[in-house]
């Protein structure tokens, strides 16, 4: 969901399409007009975005595709990024106690009405890709631009999930899992975890909190008189992960950042946020600012406070989860902090650098708290969201049923408390806009649904028209489509708005 581009008319049915530094002539079939430029934008979307990877593209044939990959995700961003937030999720993004998930939603709409198109969102893990993929389907979790799994072992990239192959090298040096298996097989004290969390470079194991400190310093020693240089991390009071020296959260941050400033794009700043201590790697990479969660577990805050206890930098919340990131981002003044989620009244938000990403969250939020009653039954919100849009304004629903976007306001004044009292929830992921012209935007996001135990998801489109050259001269909405995710199609079809 590419860079930004700016599109401009000439002479004749084409179109000149300034995209990543490189020119595109698109042959229009027919006269063109504003409107017929839309529509045909609207079906022929893929033109501004770069092409997606090939499914049958294969690592082993081209090594040097997550490169590709990475470099789709940097071009997105006009410069540097504006803050790369870098968080674990059990128990510091995903609050397991947080039944409604509001800590992590609030994070969501903050992160996409504000930073999603100009920043950068990391998820560092000790979960494999198969329990990291499983935590994605159990709660609302949003899209990270990269991901770092397996305890700072494997790196990836984009929504496919890329292999950093220079990680790789990197870690395969003084590495034999078959020895570090060997040997560890001696130690009756160690219980092996499920075959998903044995990786390439992680051998992971149970163990009881008052034989890890024994049992790691004498498997240390075996592992280092066969030749390896290991590193052996407990964390939660039970897990016992073994690694290549060079490996761990900290060291996959401190790579992805050499990364960055080797290409000239360094973000202006970075928030790392773990609870346990397999994070405490994060807190250690110098220039970052770190933020312990309230319910950090006793093995991190005593690493805090051997080794950190004068750094200002980092700190130890004073709420859980993710709102002690959201938190943190205050504390630093790393940006704004208000979750539109907050609101009562969301046209109360006063908003800073105005994106269209805003205007999708906002829209959203009202879409759900209309449906919970959680805004009055008033007839001028409506009549405020008719305002934000051309009154010859198009929505295209999932089925492929069209209609005006008045009427499907309209229709709204029937749903009013429907969902009152149950588990609803709407949020938005990936929200990407594209500059189209000097006064016109296309966004791309996709759409989900929390609606009792069924949870389902639209991509979605939308094309917006600024009043003036910038966003905050007032977004006027022209035309919305929705196409169902597959596997994530609804059991029962909502009449508009997926």
């Amino acid at each position: 969901m590419g860079g930004t581009g700016r599109v401009g008319i000439r002479k004749g049915s084409a179109m000149k399409m300034k995209m990543n530094r490189q020119r595109i002539w698109i042959q229009f079939p027919f006269p063109l007009s504003l409107r017929s430029v839309y529509a045909y934008l609207f079906n022929h979307s893929q033109l501004l975005h770069r092409p997606k990877p090939n499914p049958q593209f294969s690592l082993t044939s081209n090594p040097n595709r997550y490169s590709q990959v990475y470099r789709i995700i940097m071009d997105r961003l006009k410069a540097p990024a504006r803050l790369m937030i870098v968080s674990d999720l059990d128990h510091t993004m995903v609050d397991h106690h947080d039944k409604e998930n509001l800590s992590l939603l609030r994070f969501n709409s903050l992160w996409e009405a504000n930073y999603r198109h100009d920043s950068l969102l990391v998820f560092s893990t000790g979960r494999s890709p198969t329990l990291y993929k499983e935590l994605r389907k159990e709660k609302p979790m949003l899209t990270p631009d990269i991901t770092i799994m397996s305890v700072g072992t494997e790196i990836t990239y984009g929504n496919d999930m890329v292999p950093d192959d220079g990680w790789v090298e990197v870690l395969n040096q003084k590495w034999d899992k078959n020895i570090v298996k060997e040997e560890s097989s001696k130690f009756s004290e160690l219980k092996l975890q499920a075959e998903t969390e044995q990786r390439a470079h992680k051998v992971s194991f149970y163990v009881e909190k008052d034989k890890a400190q024994t049992v790691t310093k004498a498997l240390s020693e075996a592992l280092k008189q066969r030749g390896l240089d290991v590193k052996i991390i407990y964390s939660g009071g039970i897990d016992l992960d073994i690694l290549p020296q060079g490996a761990g959260k900290g060291q996959a941050l401190a790579y992805l950042l050499q990364k960055f400033k080797t290409e000239g794009h360094p973000p202006v700043n970075t928030l790392v946020c773990g609870d346990s201590g397999n994070d405490a790697e994060l807190f250690s990479i110098p220039e970052v600012y770190g933020v312990m969660v309230k319910n950090a577990q006793e093995e991190l805050l005593q690493w805090r406070a051997e080794n950190a206890k004068d750094n200002k930098n980092i700190i130890h919340a004073t709420e859980r989860c993710a709102a002690g990131i959201i938190q943190a981002v205050g504390h630093f003044s790393l940006g704004p902090n208000l979750p539109p989620r907050d609101l009562t009244d969301i046209s109360d938000c006063v908003v800073e650098n105005v994106n269209p990403g805003h205007n999708i969250v906002e829209f959203f939020l009202f879409y759900e708290k209309w449906q919970r009653a959680e805004i009055e039954n008033s007839e001028i919100y409506l009549a405020g969201v008719k305002a934000n849009c051309c009154p010859s304004a198009t929505y295209v629903h999932p089925t492929g049923n069209e209609q005006t976007l008045h009427n499907c306001i309209n229709a709204l004044r029937g749903c009013y408390g429907d969902k009152q009292g149950k588990n609803y929830r709407v949020w938005v992921d990936q929200v990407l806009p594209t500059q189209i012209d000097s006064k016109t935007w296309l966004v791309k996001f996709d759409m989900w649904v929390l609606s009792g135990e069924e949870q389902y998801a639209a991509r979605s489109t939308v094309i917006f028209s600024s009043k003036g050259e910038k966003p905050s001269d007032q977004l006027t909405w022209i035309r919305g489509h929705q196409t169902w995710i597959k596997g994530y199609e609804p059991k029962q079809v909502a009449p508009f708005f997926g």
